[in-house]
């Protein structure tokens, strides 16, 4: 479910903690929904995007993957898929596909996955919590990606696609979220892969008020859980126009960006695995031999095979699965970093076997969201197209907010 963040007015507010604020949202008309909800723009290819989207004029991958629309072979950077995007979007207002709703609102949104329901409040967040780390993150963004959605934000003026936020659990919100969620939504479907996703309004001005207000005195920090770099392009873009505004008063719609709030105690944190295209000049059996110095080397065959704890990994190789199960002093359980499985990997794999050193610009790794499965690993590798694949089990939500209090960093792509 996509809610756009257009055409907001807010009063003067003063951030003592974390700011939230409602919104006039654009939302679909509801016999299109299940037909213009699209999977986020960067866990598929154009070319995915454009056999999904095949036969479907109002699909938002028209926006979001806007170069399905242009000839084949366009440069995905290249302005006009931006500009493409615009018109595309503006097309589906003025045909009003999307309609606007006449006073801000928030908004509750549920994702069933896997047997698994988090509800979120869908709001504005703010461009100063994110620069003052009231929102606060725990990895680096990669430039090319984080460019690209600060292109997207300039040239269409909107954020394409809500940022998922964690915040301490808060009885009192959960009260007020069950009031809601115990009536019908608003939207109700379940899409081809199986997720079911409800929306239901927040039109009541007093509810508005008391769930900002608590925002603003009684949660101290939320937490990226997913969308560092559409978060960091939305603020970076928004710091660009506050200081190209002489009149800047804190109350445009460019201080603000979408985000959906979700309890840290309901988000379930989804593995992000890597692929590498290159062995570094090793033949596969002197790189397995090579791995045995980090790891308990265990051949697992053709059957996937996905790690079942921390410091397991699987590897892809050759047409065969094996298990890494990390040796010893290749981890610190006592550091925030060091006993992290992304960095373990890090370190020792990509960087000394494989001398992929920086991962936020190399072009010899791949990342690729645990959502799509092991499958998708597998495809890839044996295509030619990359070398090998290592599959992660996921990192905590503990974790997480331990490293973002620390002011850690991840490494990029954790999950």
């Amino acid at each position: 479910m996509r809610l756009y963040a257009f055409y907001i007015t807010f009063d003067e507010y003063y951030p003592y903690m974390a700011i939230i604020k409602a919104f006039k949202g654009y939302r679909p008309k509801k016999e299109l929904a299940a037909k213009i909800v699209s999977r986020p723009y960067d866990v598929l290819s154009s070319e995915e995007a454009a056999l999904e989207a095949d036969g479907n004029p109002v699909s938002f991958y028209h926006v979001i993957k806007s170069e399905i629309d242009l000839p084949a072979g366009t440069d995905h950077y290249a302005k006009e898929v931006y500009e493409k995007a615009k018109a595309n979007l503006q097309r589906f207002i003025a045909d009003k596909i999307f309609i606007q709703d006449e006073k801000p609102c928030l908004y509750i949104y549920a994702q069933t996955m896997w047997g698994r329901t988090q509800y979120g409040l869908v709001a504005c967040a703010s461009v100063a919590d994110y620069l003052g780390n009231v929102i606060r993150k725990h990895e680096l963004t990669r430039v090319e990606k984080e460019e690209d959605r600060k292109m997207h934000i300039r040239v269409t003026n909107f954020n394409s696609e809500p940022v998922f936020f964690a915040y301490p659990d808060h009885e009192e919100i959960d009260r007020l979220v069950a009031r809601y969620t115990e009536e019908r939504p608003e939207y109700d479907f379940t899409t081809a892969d199986g997720i079911h996703h409800q929306l239901w309004i927040i039109n009541d001005q007093h509810t508005i008020n008391r769930i900002e207000s608590i925002f603003k005195t009684e949660i101290p920090y939320t937490y990226i859980a997913d969308g560092h770099h559409r978060t960091a392009a939305a603020a970076h873009v928004g710091e660009e126009r506050k200081l190209s505004n002489p009149g800047h008063h804190g109350n445009e719609e460019y201080n603000f960006f979408l985000a959906v709030h979700f309890p840290a105690s309901q988000l379930s944190i989804i593995d992000y695995n890597r692929l590498v295209k290159d062995l570094n000049g090793n033949t596969a059996a002197r790189f397995l031999q090579k791995l045995e110095d980090i790891f308990m080397v265990i051949p697992k065959g053709s059957k996937e095979y996905k790690p079942s704890k921390i410091h397991e990994f699987s590897m892809y190789l050759g047409g065969n699965w094996y298990a890494l199960e990390a040796k010893p002093g290749t981890y610190n359980d006592n550091d925030p970093i060091g006993c992290l499985d992304v960095t373990l990997l890090s370190d020792h794999v990509l960087n000394n076997l494989l001398d992929i050193k920086d991962l936020r610009n190399s072009q010899r790794i791949d990342f690729v969201g645990g959502i799509r499965g092991l499958s998708e690993l597998k495809k890839r590798v044996d295509s030619g197209e990359m070398a090998a694949a290592f599959a992660l089990y996921p990192v905590t939500m503990d974790q997480l907010i331990r490293i973002a209090d620390t002011g850690h960093i991840m490494p990029p792509k954790t999950f």
